[in-house]
């Protein structure tokens, strides 16, 4: 199983470990990585930064790395070795008036160089942590030439990249990584969820060559022990529904599916676009085969419902599930994931029922004067 899910574009090589989730993957991330700088003697080298919406878990530590407040509170996280969490690429809501992408992305990239500076982070940083795009805080799509900007203030404190493509990871981009959509350029790699397309829990952390060697010399240096595993750590049922799941992922073109090249890539896109122009919607946005509606009380201002965030989302949510479509409110925006699978005309079938939906939802907002 490993050498199939291996093969990154970002680097050379690489090997796997096996877990079951994301969430005990990104747990794996922060073991791995504290062993590595302490195996090359750097010993302080042990924080994180991560996002704002960002999300990679719920455990103690993965849940740390997430920045979702509602996954913090009462939990005591994060713990103290998540730095910050740095602002999230959302233009819509966190770019100021008249900036653009390319201004956008340079503010958060001196933002990312100014939390480093402070923190010592030569020294003291091991890792940042980003989804490639994010995925439960909201379906953020990164503005073009972001990652670049990201990346080089990384590269010039000397501190790694951990892309966590539980989400994006198996084409659901229109690209086998969604590393490849969006320029980023990761020295690890958390992936899961369509690994086995969810039929069975598996997930894989895939670390370049160069820490992999510096793992198995420090772990051979004491004996052969590698003081990290599971007990279904690369579980036999696990990898082999994975690598059936490849295989028709392979055989049937599925990873590609989302391109806007092929019908089904080209009708998502269009279809979701063309719901920007709904009186209820904000921003329309995705890549692939997801995407999100962001819905707003005032389309010219993009102000939230008086009564609060959450409910034009959660009313469109009921609405649509009441018309047979299954969708995710998170606070207003309304995210779709459609099965890679999803044919042409079913895909129009969910748009109809969410325009519906949309419909149905703005005049009840109206009525009750949510809006």
């Amino acid at each position: 199983m490993a050498p199939e899910a291996a093969p990154c574009h970002s680097f050379k090589g690489g090997r796997v470990f096996f877990g079951t989730g994301g969430s005990d993957g990104n747990d794996t991330q922060v073991r791995l990585l504290w062993h590595y700088f302490n195996a090359i003697g750097k010993p302080l080298k042990k924080g994180f930064v991560s996002r704002k919406r960002g999300y990679h878990g719920s455990g103690v530590t993965s849940g740390s790395l997430t920045g979702l407040p509602h996954v913090h509170a009462l939990f005591d996280a994060p713990l103290s070795f998540v730095r910050a969490h740095a602002t999230c690429p959302h233009k819509y809501r966190d770019g100021k008036p008249g900036e653009s992408d390319v201004d956008f992305s340079a503010r958060l990239a001196v933002e990312l160089d100014d939390i480093f500076t402070k923190q010592n982070a030569e020294e003291t940083i091991a890792a940042f942590i980003a989804e490639p795009l994010i995925g439960a805080g909201g379906v953020v799509i990164p503005p073009a030439g972001y990652f670049e900007a990201i990346q080089s203030v990384c590269e010039k404190h000397e501190v790694l990249i951990v892309a966590d493509e539980v989400i994006t990871g198996f084409g659901r981009t229109g690209h086998p990584w969604g590393c490849q959509a969006f320029g980023m350029k990761p020295h690890t790699i958390t992936c899961a969820k369509m690994i086995t397309s969810g039929y069975v829990p598996l997930s894989a952390v895939i670390v370049s060559d160069q820490i992999a060697e510096v793992l198995v010399n420090s772990s051979e240096s004491r004996g052969g022990i590698m003081g990290h595993g599971f007990t279904y750590t690369g579980h036999p049922l696990a990898t082999a529904v994975a690598l059936k799941t490849l295989d028709i992922m392979e055989r049937d073109g599925l990873m590609t599916r989302g391109l806007p090249s092929h019908p089904v890539g080209a009708a998502f896109k269009a279809r979701l676009e063309a719901l920007g122009a709904h009186p209820l919607v904000g921003e329309s946005r995705g890549i692939g085969l997801v995407g999100a509606v962001e819905l707003v009380a005032d389309k010219a201002t993009g102000a939230v419902p008086k009564a609060g965030a959450g409910k034009l989302g959660a009313l469109c949510a009921a609405e649509a599930l009441g018309r047979g479509l299954i969708v995710r409110s998170i606070a207003d925006s309304v995210a779709l994931c459609p099965p890679l699978v999803i044919t042409e005309a079913q895909l129009h079938e969910l748009f109809n029922k969410l325009g519906e939906a949309l419909d149905a939802t703005h005049a009840k907002a109206k009525a009750s004067g949510l809006i």
